[in-house]
């Protein structure tokens, strides 16, 4: 389950494109944060994905993002272009195929690899779903498929992609939030071919005018509620700050608790409204395992930053990091046993989280305390490091730039790791 935002002018303060994913899966399922080349491949040369195996494209442009450990996808992602995607599973009348195909991550990683911009973005998904379909597990090994929605921006606007089996509608989006159901109502703008013919074929919808997506074809069978409130929450969220929103109303969006609350709601069933909130720690929907924020630049010669935090990002902290850096080892390590990659990140944050769990009234407040300097310390570090790495690249030193950012985000990386496993250390005392 997740949940993604995104807001576009006139809704930011700076102008720009802003973006932000919780991505909410099975507890204690490592998602590390990988980075993969630009590359050019020999022709006729094939691609292997979570279940099938499909044709690679001459040319994949270079793209980072956060993957659960056993996939080949990612969950939320960017690449070079500044074009940003992120999924959500949502659940149709219609049953998912039984047959592999791509599952919604892979869509995603294989759009960012492929792709300029969203409206060439939602060419490849588009492509590739009516292609290979969308089936095989994507909760975990074992589990079940499911549909996909997809949030896709880039740095001049932003569109929702949602998906049934192999149809598919897309519609421009200004300011909104995604969650876990098919959210169109009638003003897509663009479907499949023959899909409001296989929807009315099917019985799912037989009033005049367009098909309402949400009406049609939303499973009645999953508790409506669950994600209503969420998607519910971030649009109360997005609006108290439209025209306003940066970085930071971001950042405190993805680590709601809910109105005045520092600490998760305890007690609450999905009847009570204080239930929803987006930094989740209950299952359903499942924890927040990764998180994603960025702000979209319209010129990307030059340095431009994105942050992820690992499990929660209430008991975690936000860092940095670029296309241009090559990323620390320890970000990209994962595996299902935590015992098989103690170094890893994400373990790392998960660890910190299992040990605040025991008293989250009490240890989450602390956690924040602790984490306030370092993130003021990181940003003022980070926008001194930009301004270092531009004048590199202003004088042709691109090997130096690249240099100086992968340092910076190794250090932190460093720095950050120790303090949370110091804290770790300091609640089991």
């Amino acid at each position: 389950m997740c949940d993604s935002v995104v807001a576009t002018a006139p809704h930011t303060r700076s102008g720009k494109t802003l973006f932000g994913k919780n991505s909410d899966r099975r507890a204690g399922e490592c998602q590390p944060f990988v980075q993969f080349a630009e590359a050019w491949h020999p022709a006729g040369s094939k691609v292997r994905c979570t279940h099938i195996e499909i044709p690679q494209v001459e040319h994949t442009f270079r793209v980072m993002g956060h993957k659960p450990w056993w996939v080949f996808g990612f969950e939320h992602g960017v690449n070079e272009h500044a074009l940003v995607i992120g999924n959500q599973a949502v659940f149709s009348r219609e049953a998912p195929e039984e047959e592999p195909g791509l599952i919604g991550m892979d869509l995603l990683r294989l759009a960012l690899e492929r792709s300029r911009d969203r409206h060439e973005a939602v060419a490849c998904i588009t492509a590739l779903l009516e292609q290979h379909g969308q089936g095989g597990p994507g909760f975990a090994p074992d589990g079940a498929g499911y549909h996909n929605s997809f949030n896709i921006a880039d740095p001049t606007g932003a569109c929702f992609l949602e998906t049934s089996g192999r149809h598919w509608v897309v519609r421009e989006v200004e300011c909104d939030g995604l969650t876990n159901h098919l959210c169109t109502d009638t003003t897509w703008e663009r479907s499949s071919d023959g899909f409001e013919q296989a929807v009315r074929d099917a019985g799912h919808w037989d009033e005049e005018g367009p098909v309402h997506v949400e009406r049609a074809l939303r499973n009645p069978h999953i508790p409506a509620r669950l994600s209503n409130g969420r998607l519910a929450r971030s649009r109360a969220l997005l609006a108290k700050g439209d025209g306003e929103l940066d970085v930071a109303a971001v950042t405190h969006l993805l680590r709601d608790h809910g109105e005045g609350c520092a600490v998760p709601p305890e007690g609450l069933t999905i009847e009570d409204d204080a239930f929803f909130t987006l930094c989740v720690h209950h299952d359903p929907p499942g924890p927040t395992t990764a998180s994603v924020i960025t702000e979209l630049p319209t010129d990307t010669t030059r340095p431009w930053p994105v942050w992820v935090s690992f499990a929660v990002p209430c008991s975690g902290v936000y860092l940095p990091v670029y296309l241009d850096a090559t990323l620390p080892a320890a970000m990209a390590a994962g595996s299902r046993d935590e015992s098989k990659a103690p170094d890893s990140l994400w373990w790392i944050f998960q660890r910190l989280e299992r040990a605040a769990s025991r008293d989250r009234a009490r240890f989450i407040p602390w956690i924040r305390e602790q984490w306030s300097g370092f993130e003021a310390e990181i940003e003022a570090e980070r926008i001194h490091v930009e301004a270092e790495a531009v004048k590199c690249l202003e004088a042709g030193e691109l090997d130096q730039a690249r240099d100086r950012l992968t340092r910076f985000v190794a250090e932190t990386t460093t720095r950050a790791a120790k303090i949370a496993e110091e804290m770790t250390w300091h609640i089991a005392e």
